[in-house]
């Protein structure tokens, strides 16, 4: 390992993650396609007694947070998405060896890129993974909120672990 926690060979641990980054932005993305092939807005498909596929469209972020907006926070979003996008390639380049540091911004990166693409096509997100039980049901998501979510798991774990390490 060379300094700075890079990878020996340059940017061999970069393409690494920005290539699990892209094959989440392409899940994200086909199964989007599909929802929208498939559903109409508000259709839902029974699976289990406590997940349903459904079709919905978020103009706010997580958990609906701000989707009675007027418009302004498409283009909030959207921005917001773009620059944590710039920032995180830096820090892919810069921590590339960082294997669950890096895997974390990975899955967060391809999760925003697939969320800002929803954001920039359709004005909204495409949401569809509906959980419900005893008559609660989770706000729907998509694979993108999906890797962001691991993503963030796994950051605040990887600092767990860092901070252990020190002691």
């Amino acid at each position: 390992m060379a300094r700075g926690g890079k990878a020996a060979g340059g940017n061999t641990g970069l393409w690494q993650w920005l290539g699990l980054a892209f094959i989440l932005l392409l899940a994200d993305q086909f199964t989007k396609i599909l929802i929208l092939g498939y559903y109409q807005l508000g259709d839902s498909t029974y699976v289990t007694s406590f997940f349903n596929v459904v079709r919905v469209h978020n103009t706010g972020a997580a958990f609906s947070f701000l989707a009675g907006a007027s418009g302004w926070q498409r283009w909030f979003f959207t921005v917001l998405g773009l620059v944590a996008a710039g920032v995180i390639i830096w820090m892919l380049k810069s921590h590339p060896g960082q294997k669950l540091f890096s895997f974390a911004m990975a899955c967060i990166l391809g999760g925003a890129i697939g969320n800002v693409i929803d954001r920039l096509a359709y004005g909204y997100v495409v949401d569809f993974l509906d959980f419900h039980w005893r008559g609660m049901h989770f706000p729907a998501f998509n694979v993108a909120d999906s890797a962001i979510s691991i993503g963030a798991v796994c950051l605040i774990l990887d600092e767990l672990l860092r901070v252990r390490k020190t002691r």
